[in-house]
């Protein structure tokens, strides 16, 4: 789910407490959207809308927090000020956030709930007061544009310079943003123009994104103002789907024929599954190592209407042989584990999760997983590559890597890099023929 500007699902001071909870849980290693995931549905809106703003204007934030305390504050004191301070900053940048006065007393209350930081309610309070009247004179002024807000490890930022001298900046400016909510109509229910016609009777603006890459999209739809998906005509019927732009390109590119056997290989959470089957009568495994992860998958079939006998949701190691029938595959969907480094925008918490030696381990882990599935892929057949990174080293790099030692690989036309915009992610594409007979 997208995270809403300003949902009221809980007090706010409850809010603040758990979204400081969140960002610690992110500073230990563990992954935003698990934390997210053991949330009650109540909970989750305004938890998530919290946090992600905290990380994505993290350096912002250190600077006011550095300003006023210079010694560190201990590890729970910092989360709370960090969830706390980017209120300040959403309330004068739009006019729709919160009070000044209302952030501080609710984040004073957050410390009073919160037995950790009780000790701090004095501290928070004062530094809350100083930050607001520091934010309200720096708007006053006619100051350059901010810098990058959001944390960026040293590392990240040397390769995307390096990678992409003339736009590194705009790319980071761009992932510190909120993603906006695209849609993905299902195809088997609705053409596009129908559900556009179904939300504009709902009160919801929407307007067609008819191209991403070169390659036509015919069921995505860019919402002015995200919504819950709740508010989505037909959602729990199967109506559509959430969707990121440049992940649609995945099933288009493969392009399903009734009957073909398709493998999705690192299939969870469903979507591009989803899409596949949307798109044509198809025989479908969904493959995935993660055991949480791939009950999602069942979900969001289940949700779509798409279960059939003609599709299995297998758990498996894509590397290994171990779970395959022996039977080849007609087409072979290889959204592989990567950096995501692509998706920042939607997942803020990537950057302080990532690690440089990170990068290698996936490369290895990719190599793997590409020699294993062209061996399951019949001749004449044809297998899409796909990441979400920006990382060349985990997209042309591989490319070129498993052309040049696949003799019998085939390179067709497909994007390659694509870089995050306003309306899409970061994904790069290779898309091979499998010659032979």
């Amino acid at each position: 789910m997208t995270d809403q500007k300003k949902p009221r699902s809980l007090p706010l001071s409850e809010a603040i407490t758990i979204s400081a909870q969140a960002v610690g849980e992110v500073m230990l290693g563990r992954s935003l959207t698990e934390v997210l995931d053991q949330l009650d549905t109540h909970e989750r809106p305004i938890v998530q809308s919290l946090s992600f703003d905290a990380l994505r204007k993290w350096v912002k934030s250190h600077e006011l927090i550095k300003q006023f305390i210079p010694k560190a504050p201990p590890p729970e004191v910092e989360y709370l000020l960090s969830v706390a301070i980017p209120l300040f900053l959403q309330s004068d940048s739009d006019g729709k956030g919160y009070a000044s006065h209302t952030i501080v007393d609710q984040a004073v209350t957050a410390c009073s709930e919160y037995e950790p930081t009780q000790y701090a309610k004095g501290l928070v309070n004062a530094v809350l007061r100083k930050v607001s009247l520091a934010i309200k004179a720096e708007r006053e002024k006619p100051y350059p544009p901010d810098p990058i807000p959001m944390f960026f490890p040293p590392w990240w930022r040397a390769s995307l310079k390096r990678n992409y001298p003339k736009s590194w900046q705009s790319i980071l400016l761009g992932q510190a943003q909120r993603a906006p909510l695209i849609l993905r109509v299902n195809a088997r229910q609705y053409t596009r123009e129908e559900y556009q016609q179904l939300l504009q009777e709902a009160g919801i603006e929407a307007t067609p994104i008819t191209e991403i890459a070169g390659v036509s999209l015919h069921s995505a739809l860019l919402l002015k103002d995200p919504v819950p998906v709740g508010d989505l005509p037909g959602f729990y019927s199967g109506a559509v789907s959430v969707q990121d732009a440049g992940a649609q390109i995945a099933a288009i590119l493969l392009d399903p024929q009734p009957g073909d056997r398709v493998l999705d290989a690192c299939a969870a959470p469903g979507g591009k599954s989803a899409h596949l089957l949307e798109l044509a009568d198809c025989e479908l495994i969904a493959l995935e190592l993660d055991g949480q992860r791939i009950t999602k998958i069942g979900g969001n079939l289940d949700r779509l209407r798409l279960q059939s006998q003609a599709v299995k949701i297998v758990r498996g190691d894509a590397s290994k042989a171990a779970w395959w029938d022996g039977k080849p595959f007609d087409k072979i969907l290889l959204d592989a584990p990567c950096s995501a480094s692509g998706i920042v925008s939607r997942h803020p918490d990537i950057p302080f999760l990532r690690r440089e030696a990170d990068i290698l381990a996936l490369q290895q882990r990719q190599r793997a997983i590409l020699t294993q599935s062209w061996n399951m892929l019949k001749p004449g057949g044809t297998l899409l590559y796909v990441t979400c990174s920006v990382f060349p080293e985990e997209g042309e790099n591989q490319a070129s890597w498993f052309a040049t030692e696949h003799d019998d690989a085939l390179r067709l036309n497909a994007p390659g890099q694509i870089l995050p915009t306003g309306i899409n992610d970061g994904f790069y594409y290779a898309l091979f023929k499998k010659n032979g007979s």
